[in-house]
C-alpha cells in the first residue's frame, strides 16, 4: 500500500514537471527588450540624452532621405545630441530639460534631410549617436519607404533644377507690305 502510494506520488510529479518543465529552462519572452516599432531605440548609457523610434524613410532609389525619431531628454538640465550618418555633415539638436524633441510627427519638428543617402529602402544604415560627454553609440537604423499610408507624408520630395524657359518673342503681325 506504502509503495504504491510513494508510486503515485512520483508518477504525478512526474506529469507536473513534464507539463511545465519548459518554462525552468527557456528565457520568458515578456523579459526580452525590443523595439515595438518600425525604428529602433537607441540607449547610451553614458549620455544624458536616449532616441526613441528612429528609422528613415527614403526615395524609392534611396538617394535622399527623412531621419525620423523622438529624442528624450529625462535629465533636470538642456541638452544637445549629434546625429551622424558616414559621409555627411553631423545634425545637432538641443533638447530642453525634461523634454521630448518629435522629428517628422504632426505636431513636431521637421525631420533631418539626409542628401546622398545612398542606402535603398529595406536596408539598415550605421548611425553615431552622441550626447552630453559620452563616446557615443553606433546603431543601424532601418530605412523605410513611403508604401505604408502614415509614411507616405515623409517621404522626402526630389529637389531637382529645371530651366526656366524664356519665353519666346510671338510677333503675330503680319509684314508691312514693300513698295
Amino acid at each position: 500500500m506504502k509503495s504504491r502510494l510513494v508510486a503515485s506520488a512520483a508518477l504525478s510529479a512526474l506529469v507536473l514537471l513534464g507539463a511545465t518543465g519548459c518554462t525552468f529552462i527557456s528565457p520568458q519572452a515578456t523579459t526580452i527588450e525590443y523595439s515595438a516599432s518600425d525604428g529602433v531605440n537607441v540607449s547610451d548609457a553614458d549620455g544624458p540624452l536616449d532616441v526613441r523610434n528612429a528609422f528613415i524613410v527614403a526615395t524609392e532609389d534611396g538617394s535622399v532621405g527623412n531621419f525620423i525619431g523622438a529624442i528624450v531628454n529625462p535629465t533636470g538640465e538642456s541638452a544637445t545630441i549629434r546625429i551622424a550618418l558616414a559621409g555627411s555633415e553631423p545634425f545637432t539638436i538641443t533638447v530642453p530639460a525634461g523634454k521630448t524633441v518629435s522629428l517628422g510627427a504632426e505636431d513636431g519638428e521637421d525631420p533631418l534631410r539626409i542628401v546622398d543617402l545612398d542606402t535603398i529602402p529595406g536596408a539598415t544604415v550605421e548611425m553615431h549617436f552622441q550626447s552630453g560627454d559620452s563616446t557615443g553609440v553606433k546603431t543601424d537604423v532601418p530605412v523605410l519607404d513611403g508604401s505604408l499610408p502614415y509614411y507616405a507624408d515623409l517621404v522626402p520630395e526630389m529637389v531637382t533644377s529645371t530651366p526656366t524657359p524664356s519665353p519666346m518673342p510671338t510677333d503675330t503681325a503680319a509684314p508691312a507690305p514693300q513698295e
